[in-house]
């Protein structure tokens, strides 16, 4: 199983650092069974994060046909206004970080990957922002940075206010540390539940929230 993490200029570090020593750890516990890559849409290069001046290499260029897992992290910088994504930015805000992400080959290939029967598409934090504006997941459950949950609702998307969203093929996590839980969530899912569990001990972090599901009997009003 190949496991690509997307690097885009001004991507959160922790977005990324997060799910990918989990599923690194994952990789050990169950050899042969899970690779994990840094990746861009313009291929291997420096990529500058929001954090500056941190940076990570992409080794390799976002793949969806030949990835199985995809994983979009969130960026960092001034919060802006994320409820409005018509309202002026600065050009360091996040929504100005994720806004220019359309004007590179990204949509595209993450299109690909959504459409690609077998790959799943997971996002940690802003990461759904990113597909949302890119008018992507119009109709999915998803879940964001509690911030942008009102952009999410503007692009025709569905916010679920939980940790995790489990909604098929794309599985997303809400606030920063929540990569952690995502990444042990696709271990279980993907891998099996006692890797998740060993690299949750490893990591000495218990995972928080329920995975929310659109299953199930809808709960009544308390």
């Amino acid at each position: 199983m190949l496991c690509q993490i997307v690097l885009f200029d001004g991507f959160d570090p922790l977005d990324v650092i997060a799910p990918y020593e989990v599923l690194h750890a994952g990789s050990m516990a169950a050899p042969g069974a899970l690779r994990v890559e840094l990746v861009s849409a313009e291929g291997p290069r420096d990529v500058p994060s929001g954090a500056a001046p941190i940076s990570l290499r992409a080794t390799a260029r976002l793949d969806p046909r030949s990835a199985d897992l995809v994983l979009v992290p969130g960026a960092v910088g001034p919060l802006g206004d994320l409820s409005d994504p018509d309202a002026p930015v600065n050009a360091d805000s996040i929504p100005a970080l994720l806004g220019r992400t359309l004007e590179t080959g990204l949509p595209a290939l993450l299109k690909d990957a959504l459409d690609r029967p077998g790959l799943t598409v997971a996002t940690v934090c802003g990461g759904s922002l990113v597909l949302a504006m890119a008018g992507l997941i119009e109709g999915r459950h998803v879940t964001t940075h509690h911030l942008g949950t009102d952009l999410l609702d503007a692009t025709g998307a569905v916010a679920i206010d939980a940790r995790v969203v489990d909604d098929g093929d794309l599985v997303t996590g809400a606030g920063v540390t929540s990569g952690l839980d995502l990444a042990l969530y696709l271990l279980e899912r993907e891998i099996g539940p006692r890797i998740a569990h060993a690299v949750e001990q490893l990591f000495a972090h218990e995972r928080r929230g329920t995975v929310w599901h659109a299953t199930g009997p809808v709960p009544a009003a308390f």
